[in-house]
């Protein structure tokens, strides 16, 4: 297996560490070593916003500071992430070169200040950018203590500016050749808008043109490209120095504002920020999506990934922001461990003094060590020794040597394409009230009998491989992007089980209704037609029959007519009472469901609870989980590493088969006790 860190190759346990903001306090610097030191931290990311301390006039640089700070971290047994500084600009480069800044949607362009704002198209920023990469690499890259590039800061953004515009028609261009293949791809005689010039076409804004879907689906795919260019600029140039150090981007788990499955190829390491909401709702509810979304950033590449940034305490961004009750910090943290993470780090180690980001939460709050009280000492804070915990867990961890080169093994994928997203988020109809969360909501029901059961899934875009799984689930599909229908065919021929809904294969990949049927080119593997399907207003319910069982159907209703299906379930009542809801088709060696309305999570549990017996899923204990507590498994050569977690505020038992011992001893055991938000970790004794 590949080390993802193979300078420092453990489990990271750290954060953001902004020492630029405290130069004139060397005191505070000195003490910030000792407190990394009593929290096990092993690893900072730093430089991330340091840019006008590097740089501080155009032309003069100031490395030195820098150099002081990781040579003293390294002397002290801790490792650096290095972050290029592109995700704030300094102030005089934002008020010398206008072009620079972003212009916004209104024609706007922004005025100095701020973040994440600059221009990706812009020649005088990417070379600015450019020569401070390199500079940095030139003093930095070979360090003993920098393991890892942090490339900027959280990608993400549009600019509307001319430059941004002629680079767009440059890549349509270069996409449909001529103008004739764009007009018939996005439709244009619909309302007799069809381009005659390429400098008629414009991004899509609310004053100007919103209505011509394929545009609309384009910009966002430009967006994507102009953005992974800029990034894919940035490692070059670092790693035109020393290419042995890899690059990492955070990125935003479901942030739709960027396709990140494009930003894989580009990255030698995925790495996320991960901002659960814990104790404000649900928490299993939280927990499931906090889940889910690390599972969709480990499927970037198929790999372990880093949780870059999380929080010790609580944010100060959210509309309520709860402090974490006893246990959480842990269990949150194993969380990300559990499902693929090499790494357990915080925005932030030490309190900003003063702006906007003074009161999200630490590791190190405004107390410090520096006031006049004993008591009143970091060391003291709930919040630090929660912080020691998990250094402390993550350091025995490390010592045994036998989680880091672990990996996630699962044998369910869930098809998530983000380009399928921006599709229906553009859609109008057939029912636009919240549409812009029922899809990832929708991919969140049919993930949780999954958690709830301890069974472990990957995320594959259209893009993906389908072939290493048995179960396989697309659920709202709307789009077949070109390819896509083959694999699934493919899948299904040689043996594989597919499911999909209501409401796939509606579009082609530019956004065109597909003709001959619905969905699409699938009619035969799933063995159905879609005829028209039925919106629900609020509040208003049909129901599904399915093994003498009724389930509530809701919202939307399709009505499917077997063509070689067998039918599972039937509509209860409406016009299309007693129609096919639920059917099951035999397509060569394989299988394919189809699911025509938006049901629960009690249908697709039990619907999936067969599936997950008949096919021999394996789960991560052969054992009844209580509500609210899951299992997660890293598969190794020696055996596996099981985490169970307890998302309820009561304490929970679970029974054990043979086989499991307490990791990092040799006590065996046949169940355990978790407390309230409490984590136990087991070795699996027989190795997969």
């Amino acid at each position: 297996m590949r080390a993802i860190t193979p300078k420092f190759p453990k489990l990271l346990h750290g954060g953001d560490y902004n020492p630029e903001q405290w130069l004139r306090y060397p005191e505070v610097l000195k003490a910030d070593i000792e407190l990394m030191k009593k929290a096990d931290i092993n690893c900072v990311s730093v430089g991330i916003f340091s840019w006008a301390h590097l740089e501080p006039q155009e032309g003069v640089y100031d490395f030195d500071w820098l150099a002081g700070i990781i040579d003293t971290l390294y002397a002290n047994g801790i490792y650096t992430v290095l972050a290029t500084p592109s995700g704030a600009k300094p102030l005089w480069m934002s008020e010398k070169y206008e072009e620079i800044r972003r212009v916004q949607a209104n024609g706007v362009r922004d005025l100095s200040g701020a973040r994440h704002n600059h221009c990706y198209t812009s020649p005088v920023y990417r070379e600015k950018v450019r020569e401070m990469d390199r500079r940095l690499a030139m003093c930095f890259a070979n360090h003993p203590g920098v393991i890892l590039w942090h490339l900027s800061n959280e990608y993400g953004g549009e600019c509307y500016c001319p430059l941004c515009q002629a680079a767009f028609r440059d890549w349509l261009r270069a996409k449909y050749k001529t103008l004739d293949n764009l007009n018939h791809a996005w439709w244009t005689d619909f309302w007799s808008h069809t381009y005659t010039d390429w400098a008629q076409i414009h991004a899509p804004v609310p004053n100007g043109e919103m209505n011509v879907h394929g545009l609309t689906l384009d910009w966002k795919r430009f967006v994507t490209h102009q953005t992974v260019d800029f990034m894919r600029m940035e490692r070059d140039t670092v790693k035109a120095v020393n290419p042995e150090i890899p690059v990492t981007a955070n990125l935003m788990g479901f942030y739709d504002g960027l396709d990140y499955f494009k930003f894989g190829p580009a990255l030698d390491v995925v790495s996320w920020d991960n901002y659960p909401q814990w104790h404000t709702t649900d928490n299993t509810e939280i927990a499931v999506f906090s889940a889910m979304a690390h599972d969709v950033m480990r499927s970037i590449k198929h790999e372990n990934f880093l949780l870059m940034e999380s929080t010790p305490s609580m944010t100060n961004w959210t509309p309520v922001s709860m402090l974490k009750r006893p246990g959480m910090h842990l269990l949150a943290s194993m969380q990300a461990v559990a499902h693929g993470s090499n790494s357990v780090q915080y925005f932030q180690f030490r309190k900003s003094r003063g702006s906007c980001e003074k009161f999200h939460g630490a590791v190190v709050d405004h107390v410090g060590n520096c006031g006049p009280y004993e008591f009143a000492k970091t060391e003291n804070t709930r919040v630090f020794k929660d912080v020691q915990q998990v250094g402390a867990a993550l350091k025995a961890m490390n010592a045994r040597g036998d989680v880091y080169d672990t990996a996630v093994r699962p044998e369910v994928a869930i098809v998530y394409d983000v380009e399928n997203r921006w599709a229906l988020d553009a859609a109008a109809g057939p029912r636009n009230k919240d549409k812009d969360e029922k899809y990832v909501e929708t991919l969140q029901n049919h993930y949780r009998p999954f958690w709830d059961q301890g069974i472990q899934v990957d995320f594959v875009d259209m893009d993906g491989d389908l072939s290493g799984y048995k179960l396989v689930l697309a659920p709202m599909l709307y789009m077949y992007r070109a390819g896509f229908e083959q694999k699934m065919r493919t899948f299904v021929e040689n043996g594989g089980t597919l499911v999909t809904t209501y409401w796939s294969g509606i579009v082609d990949e530019s956004d065109l209704c597909r003709l001959g049927g619905v969905p699409g080119g699938m009619m035969d593997v799933f063995g159905v037609w879609n005829e028209e399907i039925d919106s629900l207003p609020d509040g208003m319910r049909n129901g599904v029959v399915l093994d003498d069982r009724r389930y509530d159907a809701f919202e939307l209703c399709a009505r499917i007519h077997p063509i070689t299906a067998e039918v599972l379930g039937t509509y209860e009542k409406d016009f299309y009472a007693g129609e096919a809801a639920v059917t099951r088709n035999r397509f060569g060696r394989g299988t394919a469901y189809y699911i025509a309305a938006r049901t629960g999570v009690d249908l697709l549990a039990d619907l999936y609870g067969r599936l997950i017996s008949a096919l021999g899923i394996r789960r991560a204990i052969d054992t009844a989980l209580p509500a609210g507590v899951t299992a997660h498994e890293r598969c190794g050569a020696s055996g596996s590493i099981v985490f169970v977690e307890n998302y309820n505020d009561t304490e929970k038992t679970v029974l054990l088969p043979d086989g499991y011992e307490l990791y990092g001893t040799d006590q065996r055991v046949n169940s355990i006790k978790l407390k309230p938000f409490g984590i136990a970790v087991l070795s699996k004794l027989t190795k997969i």
